[in-house]
């Protein structure tokens, strides 16, 4: 099979050409400079020509999906799209410098410790394409990018779908070493855990620099790879390092069947978190941004004035009931209702929620999640103790 040809970068008004970073199946990318903004470095995706209609809706909706995404830290950002005048699509995108995760991982795989870091971040980010109704079905080292600060990014939502159901898991350049059995077969829907088994899939690779299913000397074309995935025994990591504890949370993250996963891309990054206390790592943050909650301008009527919301007395010298180690509870708790909280065990085994998460963190519990929000009622979301302080503020001791 001979390589096609590259395409040419196309003249786009306001950016300059710089140099080809990479391409695939449908687009290429380039590194152009934004003229006037300080020469600014972006990526500019531009569409091959001459596909068919649904890789240009694939296209299309790529740039729908990840603008709507552009704000949150560990998705790659999207400035611009549009047409270039030789009649080519491009997206303009936030520069993520090469290499991505899977040629970082293909000839030396990730310390334990930044696997889980990397990984829990992208839960974080497809936790927020779920909580707005869009499965990425594409996640994989490939599509996962670091930006010029370090931090993990998601990108590549060309082959995105709503979570609503009832549609099947195939869909146009699907990643068969990363896809769930779900997604190889004609007749089942693919819900947000087929989304969670990619993301352990993932985690396998960046652990051992090879897809999960690979056996070595052995056939490994998406035939007969995706009959293992299908059929096959999830194969262990045969890492010395890599504790039970975590390989258990792999093989429940990618059990052939979807309802024995997590359900979410959240308690798979708590069962991560949850590892994290085990080795005694630092805790990373899952960035979740949920849905916007309707201003309401009397909510400001205190303005200039003290609360404190969602009060928790901790007693120095108690202890905990349990060990953090086994399966630790975190609450989590809202502005409109402090009495309102969310239990979650860690270990994925009891979830009870009421309302929607806003900015919430329990360290001492080992459940670190921070949601993002943009409305002013979302910016006063209390943590799990929240104060907005004040003139007219009131403690304990008396008045300030």
């Amino acid at each position: 099979m001979t390589a096609r040809r590259l395409s040419t970068p196309p003249d786009i008004p306001g950016y300059r050409y710089r140099e080809l970073l990479g391409t695939g199946g449908f687009a290429d990318v380039f590194l152009y400079e934004q003229v006037g903004l300080g020469g600014r470095k972006v990526g500019v995706k531009v569409l091959l020509e001459g596909l068919r209609a649904d890789a240009q809706q694939a296209f299309e909706r790529e740039a729908s999906v990840m603008a709507k995404f552009s704000n949150h830290p560990n998705i790659v950002s999207i400035f611009d799209a549009g047409m270039a005048p030789d009649g080519r699509a491009f997206l303009v995108m936030e520069y993520c410098p090469p290499p991505h995760l899977g040629a970082m991982v293909r000839s030396r795989p990730f310390p334990v410790a930044k696997a889980l870091d990397v990984i829990i971040q992208i839960a974080g980010a497809a936790e927020t394409a779920h909580a707005a109704g869009i499965l990425h079905r594409d996640i994989k080292p490939a599509n996962i990018l670091f930006t010029e600060f370090q931090r993990p990014a998601l990108t590549d939502f060309g082959i995105a779908a709503s979570t609503s159901g009832g549609h099947d898991g195939r869909a146009v350049g699907v990643s068969v070493p990363w896809a769930p059995p779900e997604q190889l077969s004609a007749d089942r829907p693919m819900l947000p855990s087929g989304d969670v088994w990619s993301l352990a899939a993932t985690l396998s690779t960046v652990l051992t620099g090879r897809s999960p299913f690979y056996i070595q000397g052995a056939a490994n074309d998406n035939m007969s790879m995706g009959q293992r995935i299908v059929s096959g025994q999830l194969p262990p990591l045969r890492r010395d390092d890599v504790p039970e504890s975590l390989e258990n949370v792999i093989r429940v993250a990618m059990n052939k069947r979807p309802d024995q996963r997590y359900p979410t891309a959240l308690e798979f990054a708590r069962a991560l978190q949850q590892i994290q206390l085990q080795l005694r790592y630092p805790m990373t943050v899952a960035d979740v941004r949920t849905e916007q909650s309707e201003y309401r301008p009397d909510d400001d009527e205190d303005a200039g004035g003290t609360r404190f919301e969602g009060f928790v007395d901790i007693d120095p010298d108690s202890r905990p009931s349990r060990s953090l180690s086994t399966s630790p509870t975190c609450l989590l708790y809202t502005s409109d209702a402090p009495d309102d909280r969310s239990s979650v065990d860690l270990g994925g085994s009891r979830t009870h929620k009421k309302k929607q998460q806003k900015n919430s963190t329990d360290r001492s519990s080992g459940c670190l999640i921070k949601s993002q929000s943009r409305t002013p009622d979302q910016v006063r979301a209390t943590h799990i103790i929240h104060t907005t302080i004040s003139q007219r503020s009131t403690t304990r001791g008396g008045k300030r």
